[in-house]
């Protein structure tokens, strides 16, 4: 039987293990292996690890546990090593990366934000301030274009968009990064077109979310916001 890694911490962290259950149907018991200053929580893995609600839920569970009595290398959902002796090999080659990474992220959570744009806002706005934009679209609307000027029109609001959101979320990420150890960034899906992640120290926590919610506020309606934290650092483990 495999064995289920959830996270690396020193090993004087006080591992409160007690009340928490392991992924997988049958869960067995969470334990510590443990080598030199290190140590990592685990349990046995199941055979037929899957992402569903249940195991991802634990999964956090135990980040989360682990957080609230001190800093935790929170490794992602499915690590799973062939035994103990693995985990303990890995632990040991890899201590001098392990024990630094856990000094820079001692008191610092994650913060993901991401942010979309209304569509026909930002159309209106387009058409609102190019004027070739709003002269193609007038030329269209008015029956006076010429067969191509659909697709130019096209192009250059594609263009124009992709302008002003690459300029927006550099401003956002420069309001917000004087706030943050480290910034992380990721690529978008679906109608966002900013996904960053931020290591705010407990110290900058208040600053880090007054200032977004200036920010958002500054930039006005028709950008959707959503910010999640605090989180275990999974971006800058």
């Amino acid at each position: 039987m495999g064995v289920y890694v959830y996270s690396v911490t020193d090993k004087q962290h006080p591992l409160r293990l007690d009340g928490l259950r392991g992924v997988g149907e049958s869960p067995g018991p969470l334990r510590a292996v443990t080598a030199g200053s290190l140590c990592a929580v685990v349990s046995d893995a199941p055979e037929d690890l899957r992402p569903k609600r249940r195991d991802v839920g634990a999964h956090q569970e135990v980040q989360e546990r682990l957080m609230a009595d001190g800093t935790v290398l929170p490794l992602r959902f499915g690590l799973v090593a062939a035994s103990d002796d693995e985990v303990r090999s890995a632990l040991e080659e890899r201590a001098e990366e392990y024990t630094d990474r856990l000094l820079e992220l001692a008191g610092c959570t994650e913060y993901h934000l991401k942010v979309a744009q209304d569509e026909d806002s930002l159309l209106r706005q387009i058409l609102a301030e190019s004027a070739p934009a709003r002269q193609l679209n007038d030329d269209i609307r008015g029956g006076t274009a010429d067969p191509s000027a659909a697709m130019r029109l096209g192009e250059l609001v594609a263009q124009e968009v992709q302008a002003r959101q690459e300029a927006l979320a550099a401003g956002v990420v420069e309001a917000l990064r004087p706030f943050a150890r480290d910034v992380d960034s990721s690529q978008p899906t679906g109608s966002d077109f900013l996904s960053v992640s931020f290591l705010v120290a407990d110290d900058q926590e208040e600053a880090f979310l007054t200032t977004e919610l200036s920010v958002a506020h500054q930039l006005g309606e028709g950008l959707d916001f959503r910010l999640n934290g605090p989180l275990p650092p999974y971006s800058f483990v």
